[in-house]
């Protein structure tokens, strides 16, 4: 689907992302200053992507930027717990669950219900809409119909379309089975292309 995005010149919003040096100002409070070495090595190059993904949960750029600062300290914390492997999948598991207890404290939202793929999925029918759809669409049009998704839908279509995370990486991140990540994946961008085709035909001629 991001294919079809880049060959008719939609680029998906990456919104600017809170500063590096707002989280290392708040990590040299924190003890053991070597351990923010490695940490700033490994991952604040991820941070656009963490903030991307919170940007598109949260649904506002300031808020946004609290869930990445939160999360990143929260990292800095227990970075003794990251036993190597992907660190974009790890800083973003942390990113995916700081946002929704944001959430959840903040707004009320029980992000963290169990996703019943039956209520939430819909059909995967219509998925050869998918290009056609972004073809026609502008950028307003796909960050309305992404945000009118189900949070579990709207992440990995981020993580996949938009940060160009593996399966495995999204799997791990949202810590799910791959099978579970392709199949939102695909039901997600059908409900997109259908959510986008609404838009289109609603447009004045």
């Amino acid at each position: 689907m991001i294919v079809a995005a880049k060959q008719s010149g939609i680029k998906l919003p990456r919104p600017r992302s809170v500063t590096q040096g707002s989280v290392r100002a708040e990590a040299t409070l924190l003890p053991d200053e070597s351990k923010a070495v490695d940490f700033d090595r490994t991952f604040l190059p991820h941070m656009d992507a963490a903030y991307n993904l919170a940007r598109w949960l949260v649904r506002d750029d300031h808020d946004a930027q609290d869930v990445v600062q939160e999360a990143y300290l929260r990292a800095f914390r227990f970075v003794g717990g990251f036993r190597g492997g992907d660190p974009r999948a790890w800083i973003l598991a942390i990113v995916r669950n700081t946002a929704f207890t944001w959430l959840k404290r903040n707004r009320g939202s029980d992000a963290s219900t169990e996703f019943d793929e039956k209520l939430h999925g819909g059909s995967t029918e219509d998925s050869g809409l998918e290009a056609a759809a972004v073809r026609k669409a502008d950028g307003a049009m796909i960050r309305a119909a992404l945000d009118d998704l189900a949070d579990e839908f709207r992440e990995v279509i981020v993580m996949r379309d938009i940060e160009g995370l593996s399966y495995k990486e999204i799997a791990e991140a949202a810590d799910v089975p791959i099978g579970t990540v392709m199949s939102r994946l695909a039901r997600g961008r059908s409900k997109l292309a259908r959510g986008l085709q609404e838009r289109i035909h609603k447009e004045p001629k």
